[in-house]
This record gives structure tokens, sequence and C-alpha cells, in this order.
């Protein structure tokens, strides 16, 4: 085997586990860590808090004791904690509500596995 041919070989080889890894973005009062099934949103409470995941403005608009109200490319959808709610096209359950913070898992209900 070429030396040029084992060297791509070697390459691919590391780099294929990176492919189904996730990434991560931060920005003004949210935190999202994204996979291909879905994206988990932290928004911080008491801030205009919206984050772009999955190509679809997400948004907290207000939380009313165990229920989170969401704006979830533009469509508004209230999810208790717990629950699941569909939400333009995603699948929204609201994971933990806080003090200071509010985690959201969005699902497009592809299986990254």
């Amino acid at each position: 085997m070429s030396v040029p041919r084992m060297l791509a070989l070697t390459t691919f080889a590391l780099l294929t586990p990176l492919v189904g890894a996730a990434c991560s973005s931060e920005g003004a009062g949210y935190e999202s860590e994204c996979q291909v099934s879905g994206c988990t949103v932290t928004f911080t409470r008491g801030v205009d808090a919206k984050a772009s995941v999955l190509g679809i403005d997400a948004e907290l608009v207000a939380v009313n004791g165990n229920t989170v109200t969401l704006k979830v490319g533009g469509q508004q959808v209230d999810i208790p904690v717990g629950q699941t709610q569909p939400a333009n096209g995603l699948s929204g359950t609201v994971q933990e509500i806080t003090d200071d913070k509010v985690v959201v898992r969005l699902d497009t209900g592809v299986n990254g596995n």
C-alpha cells in the first residue's frame, strides 16, 4: 500500500467518529447542544432569549408555574415540564425549570444513531 493511500485511510478512520459528534452554540440568553436528532437549549430566565436551532428560531416567551411558553418558528406553544408538544415540525420537551434557566429539548424525529 502506498504512503499517501495509507495516510488517507488513517485520516478517514480518525475523522469518521466525529461526523456524529454534537455541536454547540451560545448567544445572548441561551446555550445549545445539538446532534442529528435535535438540540437541547438552555434559556436564561429574565432576558430576551432567542436561539436559532436546526434552522428555526426558538424563543422563551414565558414561564407560568410548571408550564413554559415557547415560540418556535413563529408558532407559540405551551409545554408543561416533562411533557412533549409538537412545535412547527419539531417536538418540544421541557426538561427543567429553575429560577435561573429553562432547559428545552427540540427534536426532529430523526434518529442520529
